[in-house]
């Protein structure tokens, strides 16, 4: 079993470096994707509602709560990875109208062939980058954006201004959500100006994260609903309580931000790298 699963194993240069596609010896149907060493995504292609990530399953969340059950939604995603909120969404909203945008070309061509995706997904992969996407995209025309970019380990400066903030607001529907993960360790100063720049644009927010991320005392992934209408924050409590590793929901957000303002494209920094050996030795 052992040499078969290791036979399945795929090692590709793409535009964003070395992908590595490695089996779970767990689910014999599931693939997780590496770019430089760092995990980007997990998929099980028997069932796409597998979520491994905990950040993932708090994205999930927020998309299983925006709208009634089944609804379908006009998604566009931003960052592709492995497709596995695209995966998802079609499984539990069948018919939603996805669009993807993935910089990295050979990276989409991997997961193509490798992880292909399931006949009439309704999934449309664009190769762009996803500000310069944005920016020629028509007003109101998402019922949500899912922003989940990294270029390696880290989020790029020109995704994290308020002027990019701004384009996603108009993209979106008045009653439409961004959802997007923010990784930022110890003193949460990238995070803190991230919901301040977000905010911006989509004033009606909240965040769910571990509570020791929240605290400031570990690096990891914090994720952010923003709209123009109040967030979903007593179901998405419960959720975060009740997930394999509980999370907590921040709603007080002025005191979170603790006075950090919106960052101009002049001043946009990528966020931070994770802190050397973070995700461990792999063979």
């Amino acid at each position: 079993m052992a040499q078969r699963r290791s036979s399945r194993r795929r090692v590709e240069t793409v535009g964003s470096g070395t992908a590595e596609l490695v089996p779970d010896p767990d689910r014999d149907t599931a693939f997780t994707l590496l770019l430089d060493g760092a995990p980007q995504s997990h998929v099980d292609l028997a069932d796409p509602t597998h979520l491994q990530f905990e950040y993932v399953r708090r994205m999930a969340a927020a998309l299983d709560l925006i709208a009634p059950p089944g609804r379908p939604l006009r998604a566009l995603h931003l960052g592709g990875g492995a497709l596995t909120l695209p995966r998802y969404l079609a499984a539990t909203r069948p018919g939603s109208a996805q669009r993807v945008v993935e910089i990295d070309g050979p990276l989409v061509e991997l997961v193509r062939r490798e992880l292909p995706l399931p006949a009439n997904a309704g999934i449309r992969v664009r190769v762009a980058d996803a500000r310069a996407a944005v920016e020629g995209m028509r007003d109101a025309g998402y019922d949500v954006i899912v922003l989940d970019v990294f270029a390696g380990a880290r989020t790029p400066a020109h995704l994290a201004s308020a002027e990019f903030a701004r384009e996603l607001a108009r993209v979106l529907d008045p009653a439409g959500w961004l959802i997007a993960n923010v990784a930022d360790g110890p003193p949460l100063r990238y995070a803190r100006t991230q919901v301040a720049t977000l905010r911006s644009a989509l004033p009606r927010a909240c965040l769910v994260a571990d509570a020791a991320v929240l605290r400031g005392r570990r690096f990891g992934n914090l994720v952010v609903l923003a709209g123009r209408t109040e967030p979903p924050v007593a179901e998405l409590t419960r959720r975060a309580a009740g997930d394999w590793f509980p999370g907590r929901v921040e709603t007080d957000l002025d005191r979170f931000a603790g006075g950090a303002t919106p960052v101009p494209d002049a001043a946009a920094v990528p966020s931070p790298l994770p802190p050397e050996g973070l995700f461990g030795n792999r063979a």
